[in-house]
Formats: structure tokens, C-alpha cells, sequence
């Protein structure tokens, strides 16, 4: 039998992960390698690679989560920009669907620069003030 995906393990607690929120259908929790604080990864708890995959439910769970998301980073960071990408079919480097969101700056560059990688941006602390925040949008 085949290893479940490290998301497939993330989603059933096997790995850990900084959560910042979850329920029945996704799991978010803080990106391992940040592009900036605040970098939040939104995965289905049931396996899929692409998003034209994902029943309706789960893709409109994922879009209604992603805007409370939005809105708690605001809360919390002062950034003029943000991005939500995803990857599928082959550059879909993970295997399991997900979804990035996270600020955007104008020193950043605007690509896909991972840099130095600052441990502090997905700390448990970061991870807690946005799940904060998250319970009051």
C-alpha cells in the first residue's frame, strides 16, 4: 500500500503543521518556505490533484475560506498586495491540490523568490495571531 501524501498526512494530523484553521472539509496551515509572512496554504482533507476535480462543495468551501483568510492577514499585516495561485497537472509539485495566499510587498519583487528562509514567518505565533484574527471576520 502506498504512503498518503504529505498533505493527505498534514489534513490527518500525522504531520505536523502551524494550523490556523479547519474544519470537516480543508485543512489551512502556514507554508513551510514563506514567501512572506503570512503565507498560508488552503488544502482539501480529501485527496485531489487538480481543481477541476474538486466537487463543488469543497471548491466553494476553499474560495469562502480564502476570503476570511484575506480578511484576517489584513487584520494583521499592513501589505499593499496579495496573491492566491495554485499549480496543477504537472506542476503541481505536491501532488494534492492546494492554495496559496499571502501579502504581497513592493520590495518583494513580485515573483516567486523564496530567499532567505525566515523560520519566524511560519512559527506557531504567526500561526495563532491570524487564527485570532480569523475568529473575528
Amino acid at each position: 500500500m502506498r504512503e498518503p501524501c504529505v498533505f493527505c498526512q498534514i489534513a490527518q494530523d500525522k504531520l505536523h503543521s502551524n494550523v490556523i484553521f479547519e474544519n470537516h472539509i480543508v485543512k489551512c496551515f502556514l507554508d513551510m518556505e514563506p514567501i512572506n509572512k503570512g503565507h498560508i496554504l488552503i488544502i482539501p482533507k480529501s485527496h485531489y490533484l487538480d481543481a477541476d476535480e474538486l466537487p463543488d462543495e469543497t471548491a466553494c468551501e476553499i474560495m469562502r475560506v480564502s476570503q476570511r483568510l484575506l480578511k484576517a492577514l489584513k487584520k494583521c499585516y499592513k501589505f499593499p498586495g496579495y496573491s492566491i495561485m495554485q499549480n496543477g497537472g504537472e506542476f503541481n509539485d505536491i501532488g494534492h491540490y492546494h492554495m496559496h495566499l499571502f501579502p504581497r510587498y513592493k520590495q518583494d519583487g513580485f515573483s516567486w523568490t523564496f530567499g532567505a528562509i525566515h523560520k519566524d514567518f511560519c512559527s506557531h505565533a504567526v500561526a495563532e495571531i491570524i487564527s485570532n484574527a480569523f475568529l473575528t471576520v
